[in-house]
């Protein structure tokens, strides 16, 4: 809830006149707590876990000979049973963790010091916190998956994550209610070293999410704009360490492929890809005549 009475106390306030955007901010939350404002990002990841992974099935289900080309492990189908099913448990879990920790968390937000008054971030400060953000998220979730890929914790917490060998969008949020929490600190570590406004943390959140529902997609589309990123990682990265399952010792990195690279989790990676790569060209030697190999697409 803002500190000011009128419009005039907030430009006094602030030295300057409002922008339209903080003028149609204050007209919003001038009466609203800022516990509900926060409150908000369960009605976004609601939103978000529905309707980002509608475009991947959607795209499956009526466009399939078409972009068959992109789907990284084509040999691999899903019913809608199977989509329905995966949204379900995804949202089971939603209701009984993910929303719970929503409403209790609020006081944990005003500690770091997340703010919801005037001045709004510009574009320039909301862009650099962002940037933060994934950085900081991605370098302790790296961490945190190769403990999980230790023998007791991927038997008592990982392994329902890679019950999708073949991931899909449906599928990223889709894990032991103990990984869902565990996980909530990388991505609560950026905002508490660089808090900044209650804007930038929901578009942090709802970023956050959009992207793993991407690297989980099972489509590596070459129009993505994530692929113009710089050590992006994507949909292809993310989906070979589902595709090696347990035994994965690679591609360990949430966004990026810095920390995989540095620390030597991506050998197996990219000698997969020098495989393929040669089993590719050794089919065009032999007149188009395609060699066994493995289920996933060639590029």
């Amino acid at each position: 809830m803002l500190p000011y009475a009128t419009l005039h106390d907030a430009e006094t306030a602030i030295n300057r006149s409002l922008t339209t955007a903080e003028t149609l901010w204050f007209n919003y939350t001038a009466t609203t707590s800022d516990y509900v404002l926060y409150c908000y990002n369960i009605l976004f990841l609601f939103f978000i876990f529905t309707t980002v992974p509608l475009f991947y099935l959607f795209t499956e289900l009526l466009f399939r000979d078409y972009v068959a080309v992109y789907k990284i492990q084509p040999k691999v189908r899903f019913s809608v049973n199977d989509y329905f099913k995966c949204y379900s448990d995804v949202m089971r879990m939603f209701i009984l963790v993910v929303g719970p920790l929503q409403l209790v968390s609020y006081p944990s937000i005003r500690m770091i010091g997340v703010r919801t008054s005037l001045p709004l971030p510009s574009l320039m400060e909301i862009t650099s916190q962002l940037i933060v953000y994934f950085l900081i998220e991605d370098y302790t979730n790296y961490w945190i998956h190769r403990l999980f890929h230790s023998k007791w914790g991927y038997e008592k917490i990982h392994k329902v994550h890679h019950e999708y060998t073949a991931p899909i969008g449906f599928a990223a949020p889709y894990a032991h209610w103990a990984e869902v929490l565990i996980l909530g600190i990388p991505s609560f570590l950026g905002p508490a070293i660089v808090p900044g406004h209650m804007i930038t943390f929901w578009l942090w959140i709802a970023l956050r999410q959009i992207e793993a529902i991407e690297t989980h997609s099972g489509y590596d589309f070459p129009w993505t704009l994530t692929k113009y990123i710089p050590f992006y990682g994507g949909a292809d990265y993310h989906d070979y360490h589902h595709y090696v399952g347990g035994q994965s010792q690679s591609n360990f990195a949430s966004v990026f492929t810095y920390c995989d690279y540095i620390y030597g989790t991506d050998k197996g990676y990219r000698y997969h890809k020098r495989l393929l790569q040669q089993l590719r060209d050794d089919s065009k030697s032999n007149g188009g005549s395609n060699a066994s190999g493995p289920d996933i697409k060639m590029e």
